[in-house]
């Protein structure tokens, strides 16, 4: 009997799972008049078909096509498998590797002409639909009323026509938020830098856009794209629409905005929603140029900064950028001023009160000093393994359970379908058997679909861990300083290490800082030194991390988890940041 599983997708927010239901109902018709076995089902709700990158459902359905689950695939028609022309040839190309068949509704079994001429009409169908949808917008633009989302200091109003309809795009003033826009653009022409406003805005428990927490980003904006409270127009009565465009990026599937011509914004004046004066609005339209104008050559040197990490495809600008955690907040710790990472919610938002930055390169070599000499020890390796091999362990006592769950609840599922189908058989039929049986199918195919994973095994951990690992630690560091080679051995060391976490001491400008290296980056650099083992990979765990915690000066014993830590302090001294006691001391 041929293995059969079923795809829905419906794209709008305004339809509902029932579109989902409706196409499920009509292909396990389709599966019974062709006798094939329904094994699972696939589907992705409110997601656009113009890209499968950030469809699990789609994704989900090829991974389990290739591992031979299936032998076809059955769906409504194919533009729910996807309407990109590129797609459809990439999945098809996909499945016919795999040995799997693709069926539609509407279609039939799609061959090479049905992805070419179906793919082209679905690509023009979302091209002929986008300009649609934008002629629309730009009409209720030229009424007076809004294209699309909302702004800060309005309301959605929301009413009925004549008719009965909903009417869409009209807005009215939110008197509290208003106050608040007022006394933005208040402060900020009397002198008061945007960092400073959300400061004070965060402090005094202001709500930001959406209930988020205001930073100086939300009120400054981007100048050139007229984004931030402090550019919107809205706020003096125009309605400013078109000003940028989306598109989505072929190898991640989300939007990007790129900026439209000015010739090409649409304007219209709203009086009514009018909330500052042209006085406070030229004010504060003078100090920014007067700013602007002061640090031209500032911002036109981060642009140019900018277009060389595009260029080296967003490669880590610094050793350990995106992986210094705030010991306070949770939050991320960038370069703040001055080479100097600090926590990027204190200094932008005010909300958290690690006021404490640390040198890059003092935090870069000491972090460097750590993983070499003190990150790995024989004790903490094994106690590290340990746990990771009980959590091997555990994932997989649970999984034998779950699969005996579901093999016996497959079986009384079964052995009810077998039952209405018996009675079917002796003319005992009634109308609800049809609901039952289908609920039952479903089941069915979603005991069936549930996929238990293979117990996973154990690694083997070579014995002398600990030295391979500084032997390779040593290579690595010393191969930094090689402009060739420092790319690839800098992601080997972002490896090792799992995060760096800052936090403050009980002295004036004393820092604290953790490194905790990650057991899986330690084991793989210790597989390639040793020159073999392979990759040590097991797909849901997380293992365990080792730690080093640079603080106080007595060494400290910490076992959690599988990993240690010692100590030894930062002290800021003025300008400068470094140890008192320098590591392993």
């Amino acid at each position: 009997m041929t293995r059969t599983a079923l795809y829905a997708r419906y794209s709008s927010d305004m339809q509902s799972q029932t579109s989902i239901d409706d196409q499920f109902a009509i292909c396990r018709d389709q599966a019974a008049r062709e006798g094939w076995r329904i094994i699972g089902s696939y589907q992705d709700a409110a997601i656009s078909g113009a890209s499968v990158i950030l469809r699990p459902g789609i994704q989900s359905l090829l991974q389990d096509a290739q591992l031979g689950k299936f032998d076809t695939i059955l769906a409504e028609a194919l533009d729910r498998i996807s309407r990109d022309q590129a797609d459809v040839a990439t999945l098809y190309k996909h499945f016919q590797f795999a040995g799997v068949k693709l069926v539609t509704i509407a279609e039939g079994e799609i061959s090479e002409l049905h992805v070419g001429l179906k793919g082209t009409m679905n690509a023009l169908f979302l091209k002929d639909l986008a300009k649609k949808t934008h002629r629309g917008l730009r009409g209720r633009v030229e009424k007076g009323k809004s294209g699309g989302g909302l702004c800060y200091g309005y309301n959605v109003l929301k009413r009925v026509d004549a008719s009965g309809e909903l009417v869409r795009g009209e807005r009215s003033i939110n008197e509290a938020e208003a106050l608040v826009v007022q006394r933005i653009f208040r402060e900020f022409s009397n002198g008061k830098s945007p960092r400073a406003i959300a400061w004070d805005l965060n402090r005094d428990n202001v709500p930001g856009p959406f209930g988020k927490q205001w930073s100086d980003t939300t009120i400054r904006g981007h100048a050139a794209r007229k984004t931030g409270i402090l550019h919107n127009e809205l706020y003096i009565g125009v309605l400013v629409w078109n000003r940028q465009r989306f598109i989505k990026n072929p190898s991640t599937g989300k939007r990007v905005s790129r900026p439209n011509p000015e010739s090409e914004w649409i304007k219209k004046d709203v009086p009514e929603l009018r909330i500052l004066s042209d006085e406070l609005w030229q004010a504060v339209r003078q100090r920014a140029d007067e700013i602007g104008q002061r640090y031209k050559a500032v911002a036109d040197g981060i642009r140019v900064s900018k277009g060389k990490r595009l260029r080296d495809l967003h490669r880590p600008v610094f050793l350990f950028s995106g992986m210094i955690e705030c010991g306070v907040c949770g939050g991320n710790c960038t370069i703040i001023v001055n080479d100097r990472y600090g926590c990027n919610n204190h200094f932008r938002k005010g909300t958290c009160g690690n006021n404490r930055t640390i040198r890059r390169e003092v935090l870069e070599k000491r972090a460097l000093h750590g993983i070499s000499e003190r990150l790995v020890s024989a004790d903490a390796v094994k106690q590290a393994v340990a746990s990771y091999i009980e959590q091997i362990n555990s994932a997989n006592r649970e999984q034998r359970a779950q699969a005996e769950l579901d093999r016996r609840s497959l079986d009384k599922v079964e052995r009810a379908i077998a039952g209405i189908l018996s009675a079917i058989e002796d003319g005992m039929y009634q109308p609800s058997m049809k609901v039952r049986l289908s609920d039952l199918e479903q089941q069915r195919d979603e005991l069936q679909h549930r996929h238990v994973e293979h117990s996973v095994v154990v690694p083997d951990i070579h014995p002398n861990v600990a030295e391979l690992y500084r032997r390779r630690v040593a290579y690595l560091i010393e191969a930094l300083k090689d402009p060739a080679l420092r790319d690839e051995v800098a992601q080997d060391i972002r490896s090792i290490v799992g995060k760096i976490v800052i936090s403050p001491g009980p002295g004036r400008g004393q820092v604290y800082a953790e490194l905790c290296g990650q057991l899986m980056g330690i084991l793989n650099a210790v597989s390639k030194e040793g020159g073999g083992g392979g990759q040590l990979y097991q797909r849901g765990l997380r293992p365990p991390a080792t730690k080093l915690t640079t603080q106080h000066t007595h060494a400290a014993s910490d076992h959690s988890q599988g990993g240690f830590s010692a100590s030894a302090p930062y002290q800021n001294s003025g300008s400068d940041l470094g140890p008192t006691t320098p590591p392993g001391q």
